[in-house]
């Protein structure tokens, strides 16, 4: 489902790149360690025709990813902001962007931040909505949650109670090694057949294979990313053994990575993260691809904004994908949002903003509080 009508080229005058730093609403715990306060990079593009904004959602410290704030800050201000600059001198279509950036490897979490800033600068121009652009087929996507790593399996349970009297319809549980069993359990005794699933972020490896069978008792909708992200074939091998199916997400990093990866059989489901894979364009190759093949997908979080947020609604409003992601309401991390209309949750879903390019208004004042850090690169 390539996209139906590609955007107009729009010129760049300036890119202005913000660190931020937003305190979560309560610490989020993970196999490889805990955030309290998000800090993120919010890109505007300036255009005659006015901005755009994209996201680039790398994270503090490379633990998720090599990929981490100070050395995006870097690479974006030296390298990448200025070679777009210099390409849209005259006009660049959002879908040149990647090829633009394509020399230089790596830092798809720049890239997918910048391709979203000028793809957002050039649909508010045409009045178009990012998800009428991308393919979306529905107005409204269910919403998932996930859970961190909490202090004992009882309070995880009380966490899981208070999403699910939110009205989430499916929960995601962080797990770890001694940390998998247990917890699991006791969510599903205190819940029953509710929607869960868990995410290991690769924690685990090949050896751990008889503790992953055991949550095969647990009916889950599957187990994310158990292994490194460079051991797809161990990913295969373990798969034979599960009934539970495997999904992958931190080894999905290109189209390309997702072929490999159905071919070898190292995955039955793909979690899509625009970030992680260079860009909400990339991330509909790798949805076409999915869904040619018949495999499921689902679109991940990486603790967004309400920019960020936006694009993923739209982004999971495409037909392939089928399992509920995590697009949570903004509150779910944020007591303060970027945007002026956060996103929200309605009987356990999310509205696809239907505004013009990603659909949702800056708060310059929420902004500009949460700015820690802030450049302005001009041709």
């Amino acid at each position: 489902m390539p996209i139906a009508r590609p955007a107009a080229p729009v010129r760049l005058d300036a890119i202005e790149l913000r660190v931020l730093h937003l305190p979560l609403v309560s610490p989020f715990t993970t196999s490889f360690g805990t955030e309290t306060v998000r800090e993120v990079i919010v890109v505007r593009v300036r255009t005659a025709d006015g901005d755009g904004w994209g996201e680039i959602v790398t994270q503090q410290s490379p633990l998720y990813s090599s990929e981490y704030t100070q050395g995006a800050w870097d690479v974006a201000q030296r390298f990448l902001a200025p070679a777009l600059l210099d390409a849209a001198a005259h006009a660049l279509a959002p879908e040149e962007v990647a090829g633009v950036l394509e020399p230089f490897v790596g830092h798809r979490m720049v890239k997918a931040g910048l391709e979203l800033a000028v793809l957002d600068a050039a649909l508010r121009a045409e009045s178009r909505a990012l998800g009428e652009y991308l393919g979306a087929v529905v107005d409204r996507i269910p919403s998932g949650v996930s859970v961190g790593i909490q202090r004992d399996p009882s309070a995880l349970v009380d966490a899981v109670g208070g999403y699910l009297d939110e009205g989430y319809v499916r929960i995601k549980i962080k797990i770890k090694p001694g940390r998998d069993i247990a917890d699991t359990a006791a969510v599903r005794d205190a819940f029953g057949p509710i929607a869960l699933q868990v995410d290991a972020n690769s924690a685990y490896t090949l050896a751990d294979a008889d503790t992953l069978a055991e949550l095969d008792r647990f009916d889950l909708l599957l187990i994310e990313q158990p292994l490194q992200e460079d051991d797809i074939v161990d990913h295969a091998q373990l798969a034979a053994r599960l009934r539970t199916p495997i999904c992958l997400d931190e080894s999905i990093v290109s189209a390309k990575a997702a072929r490999d990866a159905l071919a070898l059989r190292a995955a039955a489901i793909i979690n899509i993260k625009a970030g992680r894979v260079g860009g909400y364009l990339e991330a509909v190759r790798i949805h076409d691809l999915c869904r040619e093949a018949g495999i499921p997908v689902w679109c991940g979080g990486m603790l967004e904004t309400g920019i960020g947020r936006a694009a993923n609604a739209a982004l999971a409003a495409l037909p392939g994908f089928t399992l509920t992601g995590d697009v949570s309401a903004s509150d779910r991390f944020y007591s303060r949002d970027i945007v002026r209309d956060p996103i929200v949750l309605d009987g356990g879903h999310v509205r696809v903003p239907t505004g013009a390019g990603i659909g949702v208004e800056i708060d310059p004042v929420a902004l500009e509080d949460a700015t820690v850090a802030r450049v302005e690169l001009r041709r």
